[in-house]
């Protein structure tokens, strides 16, 4: 399934829905018709487990070009808001883990030239987080040096203690599509987070594609354009520590839960790498890909 989270009108309250056939239709509301209570809100969908994907996908087959009313609406006329639009704890971002983008960041960011022997983790606050379409903001009295990185995002479906990597994807619901923002003049002491962290750093979506149907989270193409010109392009297999690497090594000491979200890191092409050096100012358009989930757009604005 191809899951949203939207808002029908300006004014409404966000929904769950699945996206089929270029329409959006409101699960909950389906639920009703066939008398199958589906929760509104995607982390409560997520927190039902295995089951509520075997519901709505038995539920989507049965009504499939048969909606009943107020079930079905064009995905043109609603508002797609990030699938999580408020995650309950801070993104795990994952860093220097594309072994050309360890490259360039030795050279531009000073960071060690040799290939990390661990996964480099750094977390992004739930504040970061906007959905497609929506702002990203420059406040030039922060930064200068505004940047991008596009990355799969994984979303956690199971509860993950200290999981072997053999059985790590077991425990994922889906995989979406993020931005991970990066102001680079905004590193403090080697920390990451301030750089990382501020708002609307994180643009999220423009939906999650269950784990049932996207089976091989390490052969995507993935790539980022900037007023149209092409930044990055990659493929997830080129990624340093896999998925199930990743799961592995985050729940040896912190517990993975439900709607936890693992933003995988980034192909070479970012600002800071380029010759000279490239960065976001307002006016400018982000645009991110990736394979098998879809496209997000970006504006950058000025706020202060």
């Amino acid at each position: 399934m191809r899951l949203v989270t939207f808002r029908p009108t300006v004014d409404s309250e966000s929904r769950l829905g699945a996206i089929v056939d270029g329409s959006v239709i409101d699960l909950a509301r389906l639920g009703e018709k066939d008398n199958t209570e589906l929760p509104r809100c995607m982390l409560a969908f997520i927190d039902l487990g295995p089951d509520a994907v075997r519901v709505a996908t038995e539920l989507l087959e049965k009504y499939h070009q048969k909606w009943p009313s107020g079930t079905c609406l064009p995905l043109e006329n609603v508002k797609l808001l990030a699938p999580i639009p408020r995650p309950r704890k801070n993104i795990f971002g994952i860093g220097l883990n594309y072994v050309e983008h360890v490259e360039e960041s030795s050279r531009s960011l000073d960071t060690d030239k040799e290939l990390p022997k661990q996964p480099v983790i750094f977390s992004k606050p739930p504040t970061t987080v906007i959905g497609p379409g929506d702002a990203i903001e420059h406040n030039a009295e922060i930064t200068q040096q505004l940047d991008w990185e596009v990355e799969l995002a994984v979303i956690m479906g199971t509860r993950a203690k200290n999981v072997s990597k053999e059985t790590a994807l077991n425990y994922v619901f889906g995989y979406s599509l993020m931005i991970d923002m990066s102001a680079r003049d905004c590193r403090r002491a080697g920390q990451w987070i301030y750089s990382k962290g501020q708002d609307t750093f994180a643009p999220f979506g423009p939906c999650i594609v269950t784990a049932d149907e996207l089976t091989d989270p390490q052969n995507l193409d993935i790539s980022l354009r900037v007023n149209k010109v092409t930044k990055q392009s990659s493929n997830t297999r080129h990624m340093l520590f896999k998925v199930d690497t990743l799961i592995n090594d985050i729940s040896k000491g912190i517990t993975l839960e439900p709607g936890d979200i693992i933003a995988t890191g980034t192909p070479e092409g970012v600002g800071a790498g380029r010759v000279p050096q490239e960065w976001l100012w307002p006016g400018d358009i982000v645009e991110a890909e990736l394979e098998q989930i879809g496209a997000i757009r970006h504006p950058v604005i000025s706020v202060t």
